[in-house]
């Protein structure tokens, strides 16, 4: 099996060689590094032709916003499984990818996803959410739940028969994908009880309280598209992610 890992960057230089060593330390498991850039101009090109992944697939060209290039990313994909890992985030231990690999080993897996942590910018060891998934359950999407983007690793035809990100969503295009993934697509989806993925906080959808007004009007946009919920949604959705501030991590 297969496992593609797009990474969808633009300026990000200074955090690309944690994430890069994260990549490169997964063990046991076929990787294809599928980097779409946006056009740079911080060192980030240079870096990854000198320093990228032996798998690399990558391409340097103008585009339209996060989810432009993200699928960009998918459609050049070869692999069997396809997750996104990008500048800011990095892989948690070296068993991850082979983790996913194990689970889709199950004809009747379309998907898995496990834990998030947020870390600080500064300082990784600083945990200032921790996002304890839980197993999926049809549900629980009217009651926001949804699985943490960036631990969700899905098989190929997916993307082929649910489709690829809705650009016309500038911050929330990612929940909008998962539902139609989890609605139209009737993915089935496993649960890794574990932290998969840490990530920097620090990005678009909480820079500032403009773009949280924004991230919140096309979450409520995606609720009603696939009609899993109306407003109580989109207020159980935020108020789920006042606990994770709080949660401890288990003990290792």
């Amino acid at each position: 099996m297969k496992i593609s890992v797009v990474t969808a960057v633009m300026n990000g230089r200074q955090t690309l060689p944690r994430m890069l060593a994260s990549l490169k330390a997964q063990e046991g498991v076929d990787i294809e590094h599928v980097v779409q850039d946006g056009g740079s101009t911080d060192g980030t090109v240079d870096f990854l032709r000198s320093q990228g992944h032996s798998a690399m697939s990558f391409v340097s060209a103008p585009d339209s916003g996060i989810y432009d290039a993200i699928n960009a990313g998918i459609q050049r994909a070869t692999g069997d499984v396809i997750g996104l890992l990008h500048a800011d985030d990095h892989l948690a231990t070296p068993d991850v990818l082979q983790m996913v690999a194990q689970v889709m080993s199950d004809p009747s897996v379309d998907g898995v996803y496990g834990d998030l942590q947020y870390v600080a910018r500064d300082d990784e060891t600083r945990i200032i959410r921790h996002w304890r998934a839980g197993a999926y359950a049809r549900a629980k999407l009217k009651r926001g739940w949804m699985p943490p983007h960036p631990t969700l690793y899905l098989r190929r035809d997916v993307f082929d028969r649910a489709g690829l990100y809705d650009t016309s969503y500038r911050i929330a295009g990612d929940y909008d994908g998962m539902l139609r993934f989890l609605t139209k697509g009737q993915v089935r989806l496993a649960y890794i009880p574990q932290v998969m993925v840490r990530m920097k906080i620090g990005g678009v959808s909480n820079r500032s309280f403009a773009h949280m007004i924004s991230k919140s009007r096309e979450d409520y946009r995606a609720i009603r598209r696939h009609k899993v919920g109306g407003f109580g949604t989109l207020m159980a959705k935020n108020l789920s992610k006042l606990h994770q501030f709080g949660a401890r991590p288990p003990q290792a």
